[in-house]
């Protein structure tokens, strides 16, 4: 590392990669959040659902408080959308096309939860056990929308010491929301509410990490120090999966669901606290310091990072960039917005977090059935899932973003049909594990590094806000892949014909749409400058307007 890194000043080497290592812990925290529910899935429903059956007026409660926390999350992300509609299309048009949303919108809401009574029905448990256990992501879809408003009022380090407290906070309240409840509601939803602080964190840092990092680096190596934040993350997969196994080894299923689950979320604690106190010695980015009028602290930066003499012409190219500090997302045209948000929903359309969320339930399917021994072979997963992003990691600079891309989604298009014919055919055995495998590979070498690399290169400079909503469609398609894959995969109609197979086969489809539109759609971006992106699109909106 140090010899890709040096500059003529020396010692700018390991100045970069300390402030890079601080930053990707908002990757590790972001992987060891989301994580965490696996080794918890079973406890949280026999913690917080079955005593809900045993107890009508409890339950009527709990549903009351139910609905309340949908509808509410539902009204926070329509706003954070219609803010989006408006940058995007102005007042005007944004207004039609938010109305015609948000009515549809509450009819939805109305017809299927506000309408259903406050009965405890077998679908209403199912759906209040889901909701609970999906909940971090409303609070992703929050802060990703939030994150490009933080990080051009706040800064991006202020935003990321946002993020660690967050972190902290929902650490402590869900490892103990009976004894933290502030908010006098009951058990399940104080944790949802916890659940749902710590996902605002983990927005903020899946768009402010990758974002700072590549504001710090320098262009030849930028693609390989943004990589590392996607490392963090899969590692953070990794510690947490270990972490689980051992406070589940050794211990019955009871204990786990009594206490176990709480020694699992706390334990998140120690990385969130390291991750606050850490982010306090790193310098702020140099281009929030340019659009904050503090250059002189931003050009002091850039000395240390690249050489003496190319500092000052860096300076004035973000300067440059910069001169606009408020112009309309479309300035640059709707091709931007629309491959930042593609590759955020094929990202999630490949159907990865069914793998990373609900791995321990397939290794159930696939006949383990005790809590302890179902999570021993996520660590194999996170490992696969890890060694592969590091290889990821020292070839996106190499061999570009886009090779490894195809490659990747075409890998995991093949995982995903084997996997989906395995099930298809009662194959349980090697095949089906190596078809996981194979998928997690792909997509650790590919779509899980690399889309974040994108992300964070192909935005110009004045409207780097905009990234922001990619991020939150990539939330909101991880919230609809996380929710869609149970009643897929239990519906009685698909589980008779396909045999639990077609959930995969759809996200083996995805795949192959993934590359096609990487192939046809996506530029490349190695080697370019976040400058140098700007006239690129600016190049291609002026050749849409010349009439042909």
């Amino acid at each position: 590392m140090s010899t890709n890194l040096k500059t003529s000043r020396g010692g700018s080497a390991v100045y970069i990669a300390s402030i890079t290592l601080v930053a990707t812990l908002g990757g590790l925290l972001f992987g060891y959040d989301t994580a965490v529910i696996n080794g918890a899935v079973s406890a949280l429903r026999n913690y917080f659902i079955l005593p809900l059956m045993d107890n009508p007026q409890l339950a009527v409660k709990v549903i009351a408080e139910f609905k309340l926390a949908v509808t509410i999350s539902i009204g926070i992300i329509l706003v954070l959308i219609f803010s989006f509609l408006f940058k995007l299309f102005g007042t005007k048009k944004g207004g039609v096309i938010s109305a015609i949303i948000l009515g549809f919108s509450a009819l939805l809401v109305y017809q299927f939860i506000l309408a259903k009574p406050n009965e405890l029905t077998e679908t209403m448990a199912n759906f209040i056990d889901g909701f609970n256990k999906s909940s971090a992501l409303i609070g992703c879809v929050i802060g990703g929308a939030i994150a490009g408003y933080i990080s051009q009022t706040m800064g991006r380090k202020s935003g990321l010491l946002l993020a660690a407290f967050l972190f902290t906070l929902s650490a402590l309240g869900s490892a103990m929301p009976d004894k933290l409840n502030f908010l006098g509601g009951e058990v399940i939803s104080v944790f949802m509410f916890y659940r749902v602080i710590g996902g605002i964190g983990v927005g903020l840092a899946s768009m402010l990490s990758p974002m700072y990092i590549a504001e710090i680096a320098p262009a030849n190596i930028r693609g390989k120090l943004v990589s590392w934040n996607q490392f963090a993350i899969i590692f953070g997969m990794f510690v947490v999966s270990i972490v689980n196994y051992l406070i589940a080894k050794g211990q019955t299923d009871q204990w786990i669901f009594d206490l176990g689950w709480r020694y699992m979320f706390g334990s998140e604690v120690i990385p969130a606290g390291l991750f606050f106190v850490l982010l306090l010695f790193v310098p702020e980015s140099p281009r929030y310091l340019v659009l904050a009028n503090k250059e002189e602290k931003a050009f002091s930066i850039l000395n240390k990072i690249v050489s003496k003499d190319k500092a000052r012409d860096v300076l004035e190219n973000i300067k440059n960039s910069l001169k606009e500090k408020r112009v309309r997302w479309l300035k640059y045209g709707s091709l931007v917005i629309i491959i930042g948000i593609m590759l955020s929903i094929f990202q999630q359309f490949v159907g990865i977090n069914v793998v990373l969320y609900y791995s321990s339930d397939i290794f159930r399917n696939l006949g383990i059935e005790k809590t302890e021994d179902s999570l021993a072979p996520v660590i194999l997963v996170n490992a696969v899932n890890l060694t592969f992003t590091v290889l990821a990691i020292f070839t996106v600079d190499k061999f570009g973003r886009k090779p490894l891309m195809i490659i990747g989604a075409l890998g995991m298009a093949i995982g995903m049909t084997t996997l989906g014919f395995s099930f298809f055919g009662n194959h349980y055995g090697v095949g089906a594990f190596l078809s996981i495998m194979i998928y997690t590979a792909a997509f650790a070498m590919s779509w899980g590094p690399v889309t974040w690399v994108m992300l964070s290169e192909i935005f110009p400079n004045s409207i780097r806000g905009a990234m922001s909503i990619a991020v939150a469609a990539q939330w909101i398609a991880n919230w609809m892949i996380s929710l869609s894959f149970p009643v897929l995969n239990e519906n009685s109609w698909l589980t008779e014909t396909f045999n639990h197979g077609f959930a995969y086969w759809l996200y083996a489809i995805m795949g192959l749409l993934a590359a096609l539109f990487v192939w046809k759609v996506v530029p490349e971006t190695k080697g370019r400058s976040l400058e140098d992106m700007e006239q690129l699109w600016l190049t291609k909106k002026e050749e849409k307007e010349v009439p042909a």
